[in-house]
């Protein structure tokens, strides 16, 4: 598998991550991960560094789920890796996601609720008193319609970077990302695998400052075939 990469310089480069692909390598993930990809296709030189850190991360700034396609930065250089992690760290990276959830949400809205590891599944997380601080701005885009239930197509733009915070956020507002089989519930996941085979949940764009010019540069990637397709499937009103 190669990857499309949106931009590239001597610091960073900037990867349209497709939907199924893990980004970290571990033992039990099947086949290549993003690590990999980056590694055998140069993108990332690790063997160039000593810097453990840098080459344990392969130049990965961040993540995103193994089912979320997308805008993802990677650092090219120990240097410029160190920046962007304290770029997040700061909350100073500013990032835009598209999804497609369950029912009719308001015209806008900020879900404001803290989340932590679930304590009776590790694979999943959930709101919690005691959990972090977690914060997701979002902006009714359209509303659809199938067989009778409504659907709200999203403009998602989160304030923490939370482990599934969006995720978690929506199913807490009883409005569950569609074609999320973690988090959607029995019920859902039925109409939804008439719809879609992944889950609808998109990085669209993503501006941060550049770790050589320090200037804040934005990038988008644009909503995939298999997204816009779904969409085509619903009626609008």
């Amino acid at each position: 598998m190669k990857v499309k990469i949106i931009y590239y310089d001597e610091y960073i480069a900037v990867i349209d991550k497709p939907s199924g692909l893990v980004v970290n390598r571990a033992a039990s993930v099947k086949g290549k991960s993003l690590q990999d990809i980056l590694e055998e296709e140069g993108i990332i030189d690790a063997g160039k560094w000593s810097d453990e850190a840098f080459r344990s991360r392969s130049g990965l700034a961040h993540r995103l789920d193994k089912d979320t396609s997308g805008v993802l930065v990677v650092g090219r250089t120990p240097e410029a890796l160190k920046f962007l992690l304290a770029e997040f760290k700061e909350r100073r990276v500013k990032k835009k996601y598209i999804t497609l959830v369950h029912g009719l949400v308001p015209e806008e809205g900020v879900i404001e609720a803290p989340i932590r590891r679930h304590p009776l599944n590790k694979r999943k997380f959930s709101v919690f008193i005691g959990g972090r601080e977690s914060m997701t701005a979002y902006k009714l885009i359209e509303s659809f319609w199938y067989k009778g239930q409504a659907f709200s197509l999203v403009e998602v733009r989160p304030r923490t970077g939370r482990t599934h915070q969006i995720r978690v956020h929506f199913r807490y507002i009883d409005h569950p990302v569609v074609g999320d089989s973690v988090y959607a519930g029995r019920k859902n996941i039925q109409i939804d695998q008439e719809i879609t085979k992944r889950i609808f949940l998109h990085a669209a764009q993503i501006s941060f400052r550049h770790p050589s010019s320090k200037k804040y540069v934005q990038f988008e990637s644009k909503l995939p075939v298999d997204l816009r397709n779904v969409l085509e499937k619903l009626e609008n009103k």
